[in-house]
């Protein structure tokens, strides 16, 4: 079953769940075998065995299982650069596997049933989970409430299922959607890159923000521009241009695979101007990097001091 991803409230009684941002997977326990499995049936129980054997704990002579395998950050939150991550290093994060629904159960189907009662069965069978397993709780509070919480929270968003529908593999009915949450917050604009394919003026912003008198590079926004505003930025920047990088952490030294930060041999493509511009970036997630995962630019903030834009922290 897929969620729907939405923009607005839905109409209607709905049950609120977190979504987490990691692994969809079906964890199988049947004739004596246990397979965990993605989406695409890619088999995750050899990189994941630590959640195959919690499944293989569980004492049910046979159940499947809908859910998300998680790395969790310090804080206790889903990070799928963790995720990404888990086997390219000795420093392992936790990982869980959140269980939301529960398909099957001692040879019986309950996808005809109403999410209500699946979810009842599922937290009955967790009460005690063995290993990582955890079950996914889920809220009925009035959905601003939520919304509010999860933003501050640092959550990725919300995933809602409309009160009394069964379970329909594989579909995208509707009946379960996705409010994703968006970061937000000021970057201090520090040089721009060439333009590739048919877009004209600049390729993507280079931005940053202060730690004490120190600009860090914080990661390059590409998205969120039309021509028009590309052709005004462009002319703006060739007022405040700078033969000198701002940026106090570039270039990047030994840079990972999931660090996006600036080469040195990228450094010498790249236009580099006085930082004295402010803009507003939408984003996912802050990387283990202090880059920005997914930024998509939303304006130019005339009334910020760009002494002042710093990374702006759940407390």
């Amino acid at each position: 079953m897929k969620a729907k991803l939405v923009d607005s409230q839905p109409v209607g009684v709905w049950i609120y769940e977190i979504k987490f941002d990691g692994y969809r997977a079906l964890a199988l326990r049947g004739g004596g075998q246990t397979r965990i499995l993605s989406r695409n049936e890619k088999d995750l129980g050899a990189k994941f065995p630590i959640v195959k054997d919690s499944v293989a704990a569980l004492d049910v002579r046979d159940a499947i299982i809908d859910g998300e395998i998680v790395a969790l950050d310090d804080k206790g939150r889903s990070s799928f650069q963790l995720l990404q991550g888990f086997d390219m290093g000795s420093d392992k994060p936790p990982i869980v596997f959140y269980a939301f629904d529960l398909l099957r159960l001692n040879g019986k189907s309950l996808e005809p049933l109403p999410i209500e009662e699946r979810k009842a069965k599922l937290e009955e069978l967790l009460k005690t989970p063995p290993g990582v397993i955890r079950y996914s709780a889920s809220f009925t509070e009035d959905i601003d409430e939520l919304l509010v919480r999860a933003r501050k929270l640092g959550l990725e968003g919300l995933i809602g299922k409309r009160a009394g529908s069964w379970y329909e593999a594989g579909k995208r009915t509707g009946a379960w959607i996705k409010l994703k949450l968006h970061q937000e917050q000021e970057f201090v604009i520090g040089g721009y890159t060439d333009p590739e394919g048919g877009r004209k003026y600049f390729g993507a912003l280079l931005v940053g923000f202060y730690e004490g008198k120190s600009l860090k590079f914080a990661g390059r926004v590409g998205t969120g521009f039309n021509e028009q505003l590309l052709r005004k930025l462009f002319a703006d920047f060739q007022k405040i241009g700078s033969g000198q990088c701002a940026f106090s952490n570039v270039p990047a030294k030994g840079r990972s695979r999931w660090d996006q930060g600036l080469t040195a041999a990228e450094m010498k493509r790249c236009h580099w101007v006085t930082p004295v511009m402010v803009c507003e970036v939408k984003f996912t997630e802050w990387t283990r990097d202090d880059r920005l995962r997914q930024p998509v630019f939303l304006g130019i903030r005339e009334d910020k001091n760009p002494n002042e834009v710093v990374r702006e922290k759940v407390s």
